[in-house]
């Protein structure tokens, strides 16, 4: 492996680092480090949900199912995502929480890469 290369697993790495594969948050000479973006492989057990919802979005999001059932809570909308494929993006200043109905996989890229927005241990 070079310094540029980085070679994994999702699977794996996700768990690493609550679920974040690329983004701000990783060592400056990874690779996996960006500034523009963050990538997360999201596997969550039925009901798992966000503590709290994220307020003030200085971001855009993209939310893809992979497997499962995966409601967003959007201001004044639910969205679930039940297909393979669903997606759902929101932008700058749109707030948003999560619930897992049911046992679920999701990809998350969510640009610029911020600091701010981690919620403590559930």
């Amino acid at each position: 492996m070079n310094d540029s290369v980085y070679v994994g697993n999702a699977g794996e790495d996700a768990p690493l680092d609550r679920g974040w594969l690329l983004g701000h948050f990783k060592d400056a000479a990874d690779p996996r480090h960006s500034e523009a973006v963050e990538i997360k492989w999201g596997v969550h057990p039925r009901g798992d949900e966000r503590a709290q919802w994220v307020r003030g979005e200085e971001r855009t999001a993209l939310l893809v199912l992979i497997s499962g059932r995966f409601r967003v809570e959007l201001p004044h909308r639910s969205v679930l995502l039940a297909q393979q494929g669903d997606y759902v993006v929101w932008g700058h200043g749109v707030n948003h929480s999560w619930f897992a109905e049911e046992e679920s996989v999701v990809l998350t890229v969510r640009w610029p890469s911020v600091p701010g927005y981690a919620v403590g241990a559930r």
